[in-house]
């Protein structure tokens, strides 16, 4: 059951956050809809996710065409700055809508939209994969 909901979650997080144009009517409602079952949402939490992930994603937009409006380019570290920030906000709003269980559901679809588990090794206080198994001679 848990390599079921970790491939589901893998699927959801490779369609809802590949680079691709904004989703637009029959996509975007499919995303919410995966996004409302992978965390178990409720009553009227995914009307007020869906609320506040369009918040960001219509930040994130006006950051990039201001940018782009007075000629500048921002370098990596004023990107990631920026993205860490918006990110920082959208889970601090979510705090307030999701229980713990279901933002550590989020915050795990985040890691692996970053991909931080395939490129920084285990998380912490995990073994690593060679401690998993054994020598195949022995």
């Amino acid at each position: 059951m848990k390599a079921f909901v970790l491939a589901l979650a893998a699927l959801w997080a490779g369609a809802a956050f590949a680079q691709a144009p904004a989703a637009t009517g029959t996509a975007q409602a499919t995303r919410m809809q995966n996004l409302a079952i992978l965390l178990d949402l409720t009553g009227n939490q995914p009307a007020q996710v869906q609320a506040i992930l369009e918040d960001e994603h219509q930040q994130m937009k006006q950051a990039f065409e201001s940018a782009r409006a007075a000629g500048t380019r921002p370098d990596f570290q004023q990107m990631h700055a920026l993205h860490q920030q918006f990110e920082q906000d959208t889970i601090t709003k979510l705090s307030s809508v999701l229980n713990a269980t279901q933002m550590k559901k989020f915050q795990a679809l985040l890691q692996m939209r970053r991909g931080e588990r395939f490129h920084h090794g285990p998380p912490p206080g995990a073994a690593p994969d060679s401690a998993a198994a054994p020598p195949a001679g022995k």
